[in-house]
């Protein structure tokens, strides 16, 4: 695929994001009323009308692109192009009025992820990157940081107790007992902290492809580490760590108990 191509796309992720943005600032810090999902996690209008959004304006331009999404599921899964879209990561925030969630944006190419957005509209921040362009923070180059050792590293995460339901709370207890700082400004805010430099490790026991698929692109251009929890570079792994690249191989390996 070509730069000047790849670039279209990307503008067209960050025109949708930002318009889906502005669809969920109409709903927060409102009484909105919460729905539970089979999955037991929140959904609101806001999320439904926000997704629409987001696939009304992919769909104009691009009919025959695929779409993936949280809230409506699948259409044409079987294009080379697939747009993945999570319009509110973060509902648990959001519905409680915290600005730390995020509308996000990626889009594949046969299987490999070529550009993603993630648009916080609450806090008025964009994050992107599309492939062997850089990563971008509003409008500023963004990198990961260079710290080098682990007892210096910042770690986020967004839910102590997604550990635990993924079989993973030991190995949790062993990366939070190696690391200086740990802090709980998750969902896709914490993996945008470690593409940023502002924090080195973020870690989700269980992660969709629609979360992944935007994530990946932005953390490696920005020159880190994004893979599952096995250190396999994939956004279909269920699971993901983000870090600043210096850091990834210990955690992995600190992860899996060796």
């Amino acid at each position: 695929m070509s730069p000047a191509s790849l670039d279209e796309l990307l503008d067209l992720a960050l025109s949708a994001a930002r318009a889906a943005g502005e669809v969920t600032l109409r709903y927060f810090q409102k009484n909105l009323a919460v729905e539970v999902k089979a999955d037991l996690s929140p959904v609101t209008i806001a999320d439904r009308e926000s997704e629409r959004t987001l696939r009304q304006r992919i769909e104009q331009r691009f009919p025959d692109h695929g779409i993936i999404g949280e809230e409506f599921g699948a259409a044409r899964e079987s294009a080379a192009y697939r747009w993945m879209l999570d319009p509110i990561d973060g509902t648990a925030s959001f519905i409680r009025g915290v600005p730390l969630y995020g509308v996000m944006v990626g889009l594949e190419y046969a299987g490999e992820p070529q550009l993603g957005v993630v648009h916080f509209p609450a806090l008025g921040e964009t994050a992107w990157a599309r492939k062997g362009g850089g990563a971008w923070w509003n409008g500023r180059l963004a990198t990961v940081s260079g710290v080098a050792r682990l007892e210096d590293a910042t770690l986020v995460t967004t839910d102590v107790g997604g550990f635990a339901t993924a079989h993973l709370d030991a190995a949790y207890e062993r990366l939070r007992s190696a690391i200086g700082l740990e802090r709980t400004w998750g969902d896709c805010y914490g993996h945008m902290l470690v593409a940023t430099g502002r924090a080195e490790i973020m870690l989700d026991p269980i992660l969709d492809a629609w979360d992944a698929c935007a994530l990946l692109p932005i953390v490696e251009e920005a020159g880190g580490c994004f893979t599952d929890w096995n250190g396999s570079r994939t956004i279909h792994g269920r699971s993901g760590i983000s870090t600043n690249a210096l850091l990834h191989e210990a955690v992995v390996r600190l992860a899996a108990g060796q």
